[in-house]
């Protein structure tokens, strides 16, 4: 009977970056057949132009891996762009990452690594993935790496993609680590800045992106609080967030905070900071990856911002929905954005935050 070597061929994306260079150097000591890839996104984002091209070439170059590009910008338009500018035309504020991550990486690029003979990818993401005696099944956990921890931006993979990715960077605790490993190992890009805007708006302006790139334009409005008080004028609802509270353009005896969004008369509304919390959401667009359903009320952990901490709630279920009511209320909640649910470490999915609440 035929003994076939285990296939431990990997197709990893690449950035050009500290962090998806390491994670290179890592998958090959650890005995994986490693191929580099770097998809093209958009011309000239931070994470897919000429010099991330030329970096990443010259670290497989180095490591004496293969390294391909493929063109997705159509792709890229039509899952992250065009979802992007959705969102802001109707008050929300999304995050693309997430898309980025279900499309492209986890997407796109899970059917490539197929057809070039790959049985896993990987990524250069701080997060988790083993398997549970416990669910039977392999799960997405939070890394090692605290504060700078990813899971919370790919609760939309698809759970049976979970098995065969990679995250080599999972077990480090923070990222002077990562660059130390590349010192070591003499990567040019060991000292390499981290990207921290929209890879797509390398210069953060995310206002003037959409004007250029979308029907909406600057349309003036009206500045109202919750009791329907007119206190200003707006520039354009998509110039603003729920929790904002400089750029308002308004004087008041104490300090205001937008609170949301009234589409169909155009205004802005903005209250107290009292006025920000909330305890119930509806999330929408859910992905599971520990069970099919939810059959029952769970507490859990739930995350509602890259950048917020976990807070206690109880969900539960309607129909494709999740009602998330929290056991303390939670500070701007904002529609747009996703909440992951987290048992522990592990995540247990989550989905897009649509309605928030009042009490």
């Amino acid at each position: 009977m035929e003994n076939k070597e285990e296939n431990k061929k990997i197709l990893l994306g690449m950035s050009g970056g500290v962090d998806s260079s390491v994670a290179a150097v890592l998958l090959k000591e650890q005995g994986y057949d490693v191929i580099g890839t770097t998809l093209e996104l958009y011309k000239g984002s931070s994470c897919c132009n000429i010099e991330t091209y030329i970096d990443a070439k010259i670290i497989c170059n180095k490591l004496g891996i293969p390294h391909f590009t493929y063109d997705y910008k159509k792709e890229f338009k039509e899952h992250v762009i065009d979802d992007f500018i959705n969102c802001y035309s109707n008050c929300k504020t999304p995050n693309p990452c997430i898309e980025c991550n279900k499309y492209m990486k986890f997407g796109l690029m899970y059917e490539k690594a197929k057809e070039l003979g790959c049985k896993y990818i990987g990524t250069g993401h701080y997060a988790k993935t083993e398997y549970d005696e416990k669910y039977k099944r392999w799960v997405l956990k939070k890394s090692n790496a605290g504060n700078k921890d990813q899971s919370y931006v790919l609760w939309n993979i698809p759970k049976d993609l979970i098995e065969y990715v990679k995250f080599p960077l999972s077990n480090f605790e923070n990222k002077e680590q990562i660059r130390e490993i590349a010192r070591e190992k003499n990567l040019k890009v060991a000292n390499k800045p981290d990207s921290e805007d929209i890879c797509f708006i390398p210069d953060g302006n995310y206002k003037k992106f959409l004007e250029n790139n979308s029907e909406i334009k600057p349309n003036k409005g009206e500045i109202v609080n919750s009791k329907g008080e007119i206190l200003g004028e707006h520039t354009g609802l998509y110039n603003y967030t729920i929790g904002q509270r400089k750029g308002l353009g308004i004087s008041y005896n104490v300090p205001l905070f937008v609170l949301g969004f009234n589409k169909g008369k155009n205004e802005l509304i903005v209250g107290e900071e009292k006025e920000l919390y909330r305890k119930e959401i509806l999330v929408t667009d859910i992905n599971l990856l520990l069970f099919d359903e939810i059959k029952d009320v769970m507490e859990v952990d739930v995350k509602t911002r890259y950048t917020s901490k976990c807070a206690k709630a109880k969900i539960i279920q309607e129909d494709k929905n999740i009602r998330v009511t929290f056991d303390e209320p939670q500070r701007a909640i904002t529609p747009g954005q996703s909440a992951v649910f987290y048992i522990g470490d592990t995540v247990l999915g989550g989905g897009k935050i649509t309605e928030v609440y009042t009490d």
